[in-house]
């Protein structure tokens, strides 16, 4: 959630490649194919990348909460 209690305006990163931020300093690179209200996210074409190594995990639902 934004600042403002909104969540964020994700339909203008609708098929845009992005990085995201996981927990554990862990970096996924992939195009936004989907999410919902809750910040679920589907990432397709998802590259992991740790350091100098990339891992290809092709598509992955993400959910993205707090608890």
């Amino acid at each position: 959630m934004s600042r403002s209690g909104q969540p964020p305006d994700l339909k203008k990163y609708m098929d845009k490649k992005l990085q995201i931020k996981l927990n554990a300093n862990r970096v996924v690179i992939g195009t936004l194919r989907g999410f919902d209200q809750f910040m679920n996210l589907v990432v397709d074409n998802t590259v992991e990348v740790n350091g100098n190594e990339k891992n290809d995990i092709g598509m992955v639902g993400k959910q993205c909460c707090d608890d």
